[in-house]
């Protein structure tokens, strides 16, 4: 190709001789041809760098070192922790055993539901913390925005409240010398640091912790057994005692069938809570080894969760503690601190065994840390996702050896919020922030549900059969419509108490319902600023981002058991 200068005095010599006109047009179509050759060459470029982004669409930049065992730990001990060892004992006390079996059971069903249609999604696109660039794609940009945002309060909250929580565990142990605040600072700190850390060292302290508590849940429901059974110390055998006086289900604002009925929905939000955060495994996929073998195998994991960890956990302390136990009512109306509260410490010590209590509120400390922990790790990698979709400021999505640090300081910086708890004044208006996302956790999981619909329809309209999905999660989409109800049900009248005679107030009001008005708010406004509408089936995006993940998939080999221990390990993680 010729420079200009040379194009000019090239054309004056060639004027110069006979015959010259023909030779100016040759020389000016080989420009021609040059520049758009040159023109070819950029637009090659162009296409090969708009397919690179289109294949990587949204991976991010983190990098996949959580292992199986990791992932499946994750699973089956993630939600494990203080509403299950002590928040049980509330919710015995005001529905009775039964109510609260049932509450534990249905609430368990739509976690089934919730999870088996994220994981679907999750196995088929790893995204990293994926929820809100799942609802961009199906639903529409607004809904993204919005679960991006509430999805990362609903998760960043809850370490200020498992640092609270912690800290008041502590207090079960008498003459402690040391102020709350340093005990905060402390456990605070812990967890920052270890986010800070590449994501294997997140994966290694959750292992170690949820091993503690799987072990624990597992030796406290053989314990369970044997105290009803008779086996304790003091050999009193049980049984259906407590089912018959005081009964299986306690009454709350009323009399009668209407007030054993209304005890019985009053601990539904209560079940909701101690399941929150289940969802965590998936959230994880983005950072999973081999994530289509390893999130379908953890999504399996949680029906066996939901129904021994947590369903037969209660069945059987159900049948151990009375719910009208002086121990238990005088724990909760005093707000004794740690596992004062437990069911299962009340229990052991009805039955003549001294030492174990202690021991349960250690393990009940390490579960409240350990939450704390995870509610960090997966609000950083939510934001992450969001700032990676345009529905967060850019600057959130920059990272360092496959950590979003920019979203560890803002989960950080919002965390602080557990120093209100200082004073007495501080603690109210946490009570206040701590409850904005009490509805949340609801709203998220029908949004996801809707979501995972809207992919449902998405696989059919484009001709994508679902047995050809790395996971194929049952009964849809009649499980995503159970959800989708069960959720919006328990979320509109989990407040119903404040509307009788003498009950309402501020504070009866507005924890139950202020976050429906938020949600909506993120989501009208940015409709009207952005003027987003709901994608069509035909428009949805199934692909971007999917040949990354294809291209890894080769890469990663399934371990293959050399003797019996590593056959029974390999189950298990």
């Amino acid at each position: 190709m010729f420079l200009p200068t040379e194009l000019n005095l090239e054309a004056q010599q060639q004027q110069k001789h006979a015959g010259g006109h023909d030779e100016i047009t040759s020389v000016r179509a080989g420009q021609r041809q040059g520049n758009n050759n040159n023109d070819d060459t950029l637009s090659d470029l162009k296409r090969e760098q708009q397919q690179q982004q289109y294949e990587t669409r949204h991976n991010g930049t983190l990098e996949r070192k959580l292992k199986s065992r990791h992932v499946q730990f994750l699973a089956l001990s993630g939600a494990i922790g203080t509403g299950l060892f002590v928040g049980s004992g509330q919710m015995l006390s005001v529905a009775g055993p039964l109510s609260t079996f049932l509450a534990y059971a249905l609430t368990g069903c739509n976690l089934y539901a919730v999870i088996n249609s994220l994981g679907e999604m999750a196995a088929y696109l790893p995204l990293p913390g994926a929820v809100p660039v799942y609802a961009s794609r199906y639903v529409d940009e607004a809904l993204g925005f919005t679960l991006g945002w509430n999805y990362w309060y609903q998760l960043a909250i809850g370490v200020p409240i498992e640092v609270t929580a912690a800290v008041v565990v502590i207090g079960y142990w008498p003459n402690n010398p040391v102020p709350d605040v340093v005990w905060i600072t402390v456990l605070f700190l812990a967890m920052v640091a270890v986010n800070c850390f590449p994501v294997r060292i997140y994966g290694e302290a959750e292992f170690v912790f949820g091993a503690i508590k799987l072990t624990t849940i597992i030796g406290l429901i053989i314990l369970m057994l044997v105290i009803t059974l008779g086996g304790a110390p003091s050999g009193d055998r049980i049984g259906f005692r407590y089912w018959v006086d005081p009964g299986p289900m306690n009454t709350y604002l009323a009399l009668g069938a209407l007030g054993r009925f209304l005890a019985f929905w009053k601990v539904f939000i209560q079940a909701t809570f101690a399941y929150g955060g289940s969802e965590m495994v998936v959230i994880a996929s983005g950072e999973t080894e081999n994530p289509r073998r390893n999130i379908p195998k953890a999504i399996r994991r949680v029906f066996w969760r939901i129904l021994l960890f947590y369903v037969l956990a209660i069945f059987l302390v159900g049948l151990c503690v009375s719910s009208r136990d002086d121990r238990l009512l005088d724990a909760i109306a005093s707000a004794a601190p740690g596992a004062a509260q437990s069911p299962f410490v009340i229990a052991i010590q009805n039955g003549g065994i001294a030492a174990l209590p202690s021991v349960i509120n250690a393990v009940v400390l390490s579960s409240a840390w350990s939450a704390g922990n995870s509610f960090f790790y997966a609000s950083t990698r939510v934001m992450y996702a969001a700032a990676l979709d345009g529905k967060a400021p850019k600057f959130l999505a920059y990272e360092k050896f496959g950590v979003p640090y920019a979203c560890v300081g803002a989960t950080t910086l919002f965390s602080c919020l557990v120093y209100l708890n200082v004073n007495h004044r501080g603690a109210d208006v946490f009570f206040w922030f701590s409850n904005l996302s009490a509805v949340s956790t609801l709203l998220v999981w029908a949004a996801i549900s809707f979501t995972y619909l809207r992919f449902h329809a998405g696989l059919k309209h484009h001709g994508i059969p679902r047995a050809s999905l790395p996971y194929r999660s049952p009964l849809q989409p009649w499980l995503a419509y159970f959800a989708i109800a069960f959720c919006l049900v328990v979320a509109l009248f989990n407040g119903f108490d404040a509307f009788f005679p003498g009950k309402f107030s501020a504070k009866t009001f507005l924890p139950p319902y202020i976050d429906m008005p938020i949600f909506a708010g993120l989501f009208i406004g940015y409709k009207l600023v952005k003027r987003t509408k709901l994608v069509k089936v035909a428009d949805m995006d199934l692909w971007s981002g999917k040949a990354e993940i294809d291209r890894l998939e080769s890469t990663w080999v399934e371990p293959v058991p050399r003797n019996f221990i590593e056959r029974i390990w390999f189950w298990i993680a």
